[in-house]
């Protein structure tokens, strides 16, 4: 094998975001790889590229394509796939290429650039250290149910997919799912002119007249936090003394651990371990 499988991220709205070395790739590839044809025809055009050959990837025909894609690998040639907009793989066609390159021994490599889940994360508000790609829900019947309950109980900042006809549905199901107070970010015709992001609470969402496709990001679930008794404070402490600490260190330690007042730990700690040290404030 010496061809490369390119997975090419092409522009999410804004034609301007695609990369020199995307276009590099898109020219010489023997094959390119798209959703439709006619769209990705008419990128490569406004790019001054005449691609050698367009194939269309999509559920129905990525399975029998991955072996022209494997043959062509094999003849030493390039291929690179495309999806109608962002990242290819990501809710988009692409993944059993992939595998089917790998499992052939083909080098698979990706020219990032434009996605529109990262873009919509990094500007939603909302934490983005750890966070979940949830795609498109299942449209109906209990796959929907039970994913929708697992972003309920998600506690990582969570993102989909969602189409116009369908976000208002999928927008009730999440505020009876999550509950009304649950903060949402929500962006459409991300990078292009009319580009729109809504901040709110579930509740409170007003998104207007549903138009273009959108990517939701939700806060994870707020972690519920045991209320401090004072046995749960006399166990921190306990354990404090256990490695050695001094009463005075161990109330200092258990302060800041656990946020509460010096002088309600320290008294604590003296009644917990009473000696006869010269323990000071």
């Amino acid at each position: 094998m010496t061809g490369t499988l390119w997975l090419v991220a092409t522009p999410i709205g804004n034609l301007g975001d695609i990369s020199p070395r995307a276009q590099e790739t898109l020219q010489r590839s023997a094959l390119v790889c798209c959703e439709d044809t006619r769209r990705t025809g008419r990128l490569l055009q406004h790019l001054g590229i005449a691609a050698q050959a367009l194939a269309v990837c999509n559920d129905h025909t990525e399975h029998r394509l991955s072996q022209r894609v494997v043959d062509e690998l094999a003849a030493g040639n390039d291929v690179a796939v495309v999806s109608d907009a962002g990242t290819p793989g990501i809710s988009d066609p692409g993944e059993r290429l992939v595998r089917a390159a790998i499992d052939a021994g083909a080098v698979v490599s990706a020219i990032p650039g434009a996605c529109a889940a990262i873009s919509a994360l990094i500007t939603s508000g909302l934490p983005t250290e750890r966070f979940v790609m949830e795609g498109f829900l299942p449209r109906k019947g209990q796959e929907r149910t039970d994913r929708l309950t697992d972003i309920a109980a998600e506690h990582r900042t969570i993102v989909l997919y969602e189409a116009p006809h369908r976000i208002a549905r999928t927008l009730a199901d999440l505020t009876e799912v999550c509950g009304g107070d649950r903060q949402i970010s929500i962006s459409r015709e991300l990078t292009k002119m009319h580009e729109e992001t809504v901040r709110s609470t579930l509740s409170d969402l007003n998104i207007g007249e549903p138009r273009g496709e959108y990517v939701i990001v939700i806060a994870g679930r707020t972690r519920e936090v045991e209320p401090l008794t004072e046995d749960s404070i006399r166990d921190a402490l306990d354990a404090a003394l256990q490695v050695g600490l001094s009463r005075r260190d161990a109330a200092a330690e258990v302060s800041r651990r656990l946020g509460i007042p010096r002088r309600q730990a320290y008294d604590l700690v003296i009644q917990t371990a009473p000696s006869n040290e010269s323990d000071t404030q």
